[in-house]
């Protein structure tokens, strides 16, 4: 009888099946909200057809740090000191701007220990995705409140954080950050089309994605919980990413979509949910996202969005060629050039 022949698996336009964007096994608690973006970044990156070997992986430390093991493991990947990872990444990204940068941090990392490296990077508009997996708590270390986590929340021991919340969004946004986003672990559609833009994207990207601790943040009285996404988020539009690859076919009312067209000739469609929104009106999006903390809401969608300004690397104007290919008789200053330097500076 003869062998039943094995069907070839489905592959993407650059010709690699899924299973070549995947990781190791995670370890993090079952039902983790991080493990829901480790599979959304996967589907991305498969659908746009990115190639793994050119991917820089980043993280610094806490939970959220164990990410990247979980997906695209023929990427590169340094896993920083706690809070430092921005550092680690302008320095990667500077030896080589035509790799991918993909960091992922946590609501500790980025917001406590990380946030004055964190404010740097968004102002100098480095070419990243800068994911942070937020949970409202330190998840490594018990479970106490980190920065992210909002004023009157409770605690499984019942303590109630008296503290305000740092809004990552807003203060990317208010620094100079040119593609700002918080979406839902939970919301596979609205994070993978965010996803996707963000790849398309050329400048920072900083998306706050709520990912709730199923150990010690999804009580009753979290802000942070499964159900009190499901109960308060509030949308501020309806994302749709049409990638330049695929045929753009337009299937919104007219008037009633914002359209952004990307870097590399993508688009990404808005359909306005909050009337006359413009995702392009910096000072419009931080007023939105104080209203909404005002009113106990939890907004997610795309906030604000730059295609314009130039990014870190363009205002350097560095060369093509990667940094770190550069032969030394072309990076080391001759004997002669220095010599006259210092000459300079007696």
């Amino acid at each position: 009888m003869a062998a039943t022949a094995t069907p070839n698996p489905k592959v993407n336009r650059i010709g690699l099946p899924i299973l070549d964007y995947r990781g190791g096994k995670s370890t993090l608690c079952a039902g983790c909200g991080h493990n829901a973006i480790s599979e959304r970044i996967i589907d991305a990156m498969y659908e746009m057809g990115v190639e793994p070997e050119r991917v820089m992986k980043m993280s610094g430390i806490g939970c959220s740090s164990k990410s990247p093991a979980y997906f695209m493991s023929r990427s590169h990947s340094f896993n920083s000191v706690h809070g430092r990872m921005p550092s680690v990444s302008t320095g990667a990204i500077l030896a080589n701007h035509t790799n991918m940068l993909l960091g992922v941090s946590g609501d500790g990392d980025t917001a406590s220990i990380g946030v004055g490296q964190f404010v740097h990077m968004m102002r100098r508009n480095l070419p990243m995705i800068y994911i942070i997996e937020d949970n409202g708590v330190y998840g490594l270390t018990k479970g106490q409140f980190s920065a992210t986590a909002d004023l009157g929340s409770k605690l499984k021991t019942g303590v109630i954080n008296d503290l305000p919340a740092i809004d990552t969004c807003a203060l990317a946004i208010q620094l100079g950050a040119t593609f700002v986003g918080r979406s839902f672990s939970g919301d596979k559609k609205q994070l993978l089309s965010m996803l996707k833009a963000a790849i398309a994207h050329k400048g920072t990207v900083m998306l706050d994605v709520i990912s709730p601790c199923v150990t010690f943040n999804d009580h009753e009285g979290s802000t942070k919980s499964y159900k009190f996404m499901q109960d308060h988020d509030e949308p501020v539009n309806e994302v749709g990413f049409v990638a330049s690859f695929e045929d753009i076919e337009v299937d919104y009312d007219s008037g009633s979509v914002y359209e952004v067209e990307m870097h590399d000739g993508s688009s990404l469609r808005l359909r306005k949910l909050q009337e006359d929104y413009d995702p392009t009106d910096k000072a419009n999006a931080v007023k939105t996202l104080m209203e909404a903390e005002a009113n106990h809401e939890v907004l997610t969608g795309v906030f604000y969005i730059d295609t314009e300004k130039p990014t870190f690397t363009d205002l350097l104007n560095m060369v093509d060629e990667p940094l770190a290919t550069l032969p030394e008789s072309l990076t080391r200053p001759p004997k002669e050039t220095l010599e006259s330097l210092m000459k300079a500076l007696q």
